[in-house]
């Protein structure tokens, strides 16, 4: 039942606005407090296998970040393997960067429903046999047919690197975006809303 509450929630909306994201649940650090202004840098990844929407997602985040943020395609390659772990943390301890943002698209849930056929109101040659007679039992019947709904969830995690820990999560739902980088583009936009609501980001 609540799956269905949300999907009609977020139809109605989509059908309004266009692609949008809503945050479902989040948690923060609550000894922890970001202000951009003081921020040196902080690395944005977005693990998406298509490069083109990866770029779009991480600059996205990173004009949100006033110009602090360091997109992960001008910094990490995708060959990067876990032994090079602690010599790529020096390497961003020495160079200064807070923290990091990291954003997946975590699941997608695809819900096929049926929608009933339905009548219309009976029209006025229903009155008489020949009316009825000369046109078609179809003309007012409007016929069934199936529904697919696609709900995409996107995780968001900050971690501090001087403490060495996550900060903030969230994640968002959508239904049936208009395409990844538009998924992306409102995920993102979602989660630094929170983020700024709840006082996790200040600007200062």
């Amino acid at each position: 039942m609540k799956h269905i509450i949300y999907s009609l929630l977020f139809a109605v909306v989509l059908a309004s606005c266009g692609t949008t994201a809503v945050i479902e649940k989040s948690w923060r650090d609550p000894e922890a407090t970001v202000d951009i202004s003081s921020l040196n840098k902080v690395l944005v990844v977005a693990l998406l296998k298509n490069d083109t929407y990866r770029r779009s997602a991480e600059d996205e985040m990173v004009s949100l970040l006033q110009e602090k943020g360091v997109a992960s395609y001008n910094y990490l390659t995708r060959d990067v393997k876990e032994a090079q772990e602690p010599a790529m943390r020096e390497k961003m301890k020495q160079e200064g960067f807070d923290g990091i943002v990291i954003m997946r698209l975590a699941d997608v849930d695809k819900d096929v429903t049926y929608v009933p056929g339905t009548y219309n109101t009976y029209p006025p040659y229903y009155g008489r046999f020949w009316s009825y007679y000369w046109r078609s039992y179809n003309s007012f019947y409007e016929p069934g047919y199936y529904q697919t709904t696609k709900t995409y969830t996107v995780e968001v995690n900050v971690y501090s690197l001087k403490k060495d820990k996550l900060v903030w999560s969230g994640v968002t739902k959508s239904v049936n975006p208009e395409g990844i980088d538009k998924l992306m583009h409102a995920s993102v936009k979602a989660v630094y809303k929170k983020m700024k609501d709840e006082n996790f980001i200040v600007n200062t």
